[in-house]
């Protein structure tokens, strides 16, 4: 019998957060509960191996998730872009059998949602990610197919023109999750989600 396949989670905590201007992902959602925790919690959940990228000056990031078990990579050149930082996961996990590779401050998104999008990884969708009402939302997964292709990425557009050249593989997973679309960039955002009126 067929091992399953080893599907691991890559979540990009390494950005500067310039828009918000302050540090985000240690922000509390309504429930109390920090950006970070809340994202890299799902993560873990959903996937065999869960690894948060950041960088190594962000040290209260590290010991809040260190404090729950969640595994963590600093990227010293995380500062090139989210490009780097992805190459930098993938470079670190040459074990998996693909990867779901989602955004630190994404905070809403459903865990069936995560959940759906490991399972299509795992019956061999080449890349697969979530839509909601006919847009492309998060998280993304990638199978081994495209290694190589993430181990070089370069720059701060992370793994986009990858998916931009190769649309027709991707699985289109459809799911009713407003979540999948919704990030934290500015105060205003993290008011949404204070409001009640983003992950509805």
């Amino acid at each position: 019998m067929q091992a399953p396949v080893s599907i691991f989670g890559l979540l990009l905590a390494a950005g500067s957060a310039r828009r918000f201007g302050g540090n985000k992902l240690l922000e509390r959602l309504p429930d109390g509960e920090p950006v970070l925790l809340a994202s890299a919690r799902k993560l873990a959940a959903a996937t065999d191996r869960c690894i948060v990228l950041l960088r190594p000056a962000q040290h209260a990031e590290r010991e809040l998730l260190h404090a729950q078990g969640i595994e963590v990579l600093e990227v010293p050149d995380a500062g090139a872009g989210m490009g780097v930082t992805l190459a930098r996961g993938v470079q670190a996990t040459p074990g998996a059998g693909g990867w779901l590779v989602a955004l630190a401050d994404m905070p809403c998104i459903r865990d069936e949602t995560l959940r759906y999008i490991t399972r299509a990884l795992r019956e061999g969708a080449p890349l697969a990610a979530p839509f909601h009402q006919g847009r492309r939302g998060h998280p993304v997964g990638f199978s081994t197919v495209w290694q190589q292709a993430l181990m070089t990425l370069e720059g701060d557009e992370g793994a986009r023109h990858l998916l931009r050249a190769h649309q027709d593989s991707i699985t289109h997973v459809p799911v009713n999750d407003p979540g999948c679309l919704f990030d934290i960039d500015t105060p205003g955002d993290l008011r949404e989600l204070s409001s009640g009126s983003a992950c509805a």
